[in-house]
């Protein structure tokens, strides 16, 4: 069964299934995101999120199961429908020749209710850059530019597809506050990323696919349940480390200490991290091992584009 939080779903997914031949990319994938939430879809490459995300886009047909997207069928949106989406891909291949104002007011224009393109470049960090040329632009001031036009067309959900792929620290942090901003305004996101700590800063729940397959569904806290959260105890014993999950660390510490007539050498209390969950539910499933990548992920520069600019013409699409 399908919970969600206050507010209603913007996204349902029941079901979901997806073959190309004989191979199947997605089978049985059922997931839910709560309007204003920071939705998180995690999974290794070759995991099918590329087509998950793609059929709740409605570039890709699915072929099975039910879909809804802020009330609609993708299969079946309309301009006024992908009006309400914003996207951000990997690599939009933006043309360089322009300002940034210029690109930002091209594409406000195509929205029935965009955002003021100068609120958008301040809230993307770029107001010293607004007549800056996108060629002349570092990597993550581009990246920035590509989060200015997901966000121009004031989209009630937007995609973003690992948005700091290449920051430094310092501009991934950057990058976190500007979408807490958007959070704070009631936006609905879904985010992948292969970066787990930027995950469990940003949302609030997560689906864990590999192979086509759910691994684990729910709230960031508790992903993969009460025992993949207990504490690992580590320590050496003479010239051998060892390592036990202990639901009581200070209890099993004590007990080890008794035994071996002191404290051990070494000793390590390390409770898991949402990486850590992430890795044990990846390794320990064998079809994600075993799968072979699904042809979407290996997306031709023509394919990118395409989807790209249908995503941010909006309703001139």
């Amino acid at each position: 069964m399908i919970t969600t939080l206050s507010g209603g779903p913007v996204v349902t997914v029941e079901s979901l299934a997806k073959t190309y031949g004989s191979f199947t990319a997605l089978r049985d994938v059922s997931f839910d995101i709560a309007r204003g939430e920071t939705f998180a879809l995690l999974g290794p490459n070759g995991a099918g999120k590329s087509s998950t995300i793609e059929i709740l886009e409605g570039f890709r047909d699915r072929t099975g199961g039910r879909v809804s997207v802020l009330g609609s069928d993708p299969q079946k949106g309309d301009l006024d429908w992908r009006a309400r989406l914003g996207i951000v891909l990997q690599s939009t291949g933006e043309p360089g020749n322009v300002t940034v104002r210029e690109q930002l007011t091209h594409f406000a224009g195509m929205y029935p209710n965009p955002r003021r393109v100068d609120d958008v470049i301040e809230a993307v960090g770029l107001t010293d850059k607004a007549k800056t040329r996108i060629r002349a632009l570092s990597g993550g001031q581009r990246r920035r530019v590509d989060v200015a036009l997901g966000i121009v067309g004031r989209p009630e959900l937007l995609f973003l597809d690992e948005p700091t792929t290449g920051f430094d620290p310092e501009a991934r942090r950057q990058f976190w506050d500007l979408i807490r901003d958007l959070q704070a305004e009631g936006t609905s996101i879904l985010l992948t990323t292969h970066y787990l700590d930027e995950a469990a800063q940003l949302s609030d729940r997560a689906a864990v696919i590999a192979g086509g397959r759910m691994l684990a569904y729910g709230p960031i806290d508790s992903l993969g349940g009460e025992e993949a959260r207990i504490p690992k105890v580590r320590w050496r014993e003479g010239d051998r480390l060892h390592e036990e999950r202990a639901a009581e660390p200070a209890a099993f510490v004590s007990a080890l200490a008794a035994r071996l007539g002191g404290e051990p050498t070494a000793l390590e209390v390390v409770r898991p991290s949402l990486e850590d969950i992430y890795l044990e539910l990846v390794q320990t499933d064998e079809s994600a091992s075993a799968a072979t990548p699904s042809p979407d992920l290996a997306d031709l520069p023509a394919d990118t584009t395409s989807r790209a600019a249908a995503a941010q013409t909006g309703s001139r699409r």
